[in-house]
């Protein structure tokens, strides 16, 4: 019988509001992958969200695996892929990344890569373009990361964040170049200023775990959320409602169009309940912080080893 696998990747939420492009954090949001050996490729999508009908050569996890491998001057085998994912495209959850991850995790498993965690970052972020998402998939957890011009990550690792997470995803799309044409293309040096500083105690209270803190700033953005909000659906009005059902912050999850609270554990359910009536135009999700990262597992007779 050949060998199956199974990976799981955490979906993600970037930036936290003034962290841009820099902190992520992974959520309990998750694709997965089903992967065995064959002669032809076959990419089956089985969650109702992922489109039925598409070329496998313009398949994102296909592209990356065959990429990565040629780093390697390794040859990508044809593969048999069920995948799910709970993870919806274009909404700020790290759709995209989670799919480099896994698809980098792919090759790794059947080209006999053995890539280390060091690699997986760099490799994913350089494909990302910056280290958020991808950094809180293939570790877990929140980072808090940057990528140098060569292509290294460097990572600071957060565990443990007793706090839970609320998403306010909408109908509708918004695709990352769209949400970056509506940002300036400089600040002015006072502006950068305070905007830097908003960031620093982001990260600050991060890793303090001064939860307070971390709702005051994550809504003191100044770098892309005053020039996003215009794109996001009942964007004020989450950000009021939510503070008033007891909210430590929100923000935009990465570029939007989801909006994130984040939450002490205690009040998940009434908020769940409170915000459901207010904003039945959304799916309102509870998620925590996923402590896993990329995670592979081989299946033997269909029972995960």
């Amino acid at each position: 019988m050949s060998k199956k696998w199974q990976i799981t990747v955490p979906g993600s939420t970037a930036n936290l509001g003034p962290g841009f492009d820099s902190i992520g954090l992974s959520l309990s949001l998750y694709l997965n992958l089903t992967v065995s050996l064959s002669d032809k490729w076959e990419i089956i999508h089985l969650s109702d969200h992922l489109p039925k009908e598409f070329e496998i050569k313009d398949h994102l996890i296909y592209k990356i695996a065959k990429e990565t491998a040629a780093r390697f001057n390794k040859e990508l085998p044809a593969c048999r892929i069920e995948m799910t994912s709970e993870l919806p495209f274009a909404r700020g959850l790290g759709s995209s990344a989670a799919a480099i991850v896994a698809a980098i995790e792919l090759a790794n498993i059947v080209c006999d890569l053995n890539l280390s965690t060091q690699e997986k970052l760099d490799i994913s972020s350089q494909i990302e373009g910056h280290p958020d998402n991808s950094s809180a998939s293939v570790l877990g957890g929140l980072t808090i990361s940057t990528m140098d011009e060569n292509g290294n990550v460097d990572t600071i690792h957060i565990q443990d964040l007793d706090a839970s997470f609320v998403v306010f995803i909408p109908t509708v799309e918004l695709k990352t170049t769209e949400a970056r044409r509506v940002l300036p293309d400089q600040y002015d040096r006072s502006y950068a200023v305070s905007a830097s500083a908003n960031a620093n105690m982001l990260a600050a209270s991060l890793i303090l775990k001064d939860y307070e803190r971390i709702g005051r700033y994550m809504e003191s953005d100044l770098f892309h959320e005053p020039f996003r909000a215009k794109l996001i659906p009942y964007f004020n009005e989450i950000h009021y409602a939510a503070r008033e059902a007891g909210a430590y912050g929100t923000a935009l999850s990465g570029a939007g169009p989801t909006v994130i609270s984040i939450i002490p554990t205690e009040i998940e359910e009434q908020f769940i309940n409170k915000l459901e009536k207010q904003f039945p135009t959304h799916e309102i999700l509870l998620t925590k912080a996923d402590q896993q990262g990329v995670c592979v597992v081989e299946v033997k007779n269909d029972v995960l080893a």
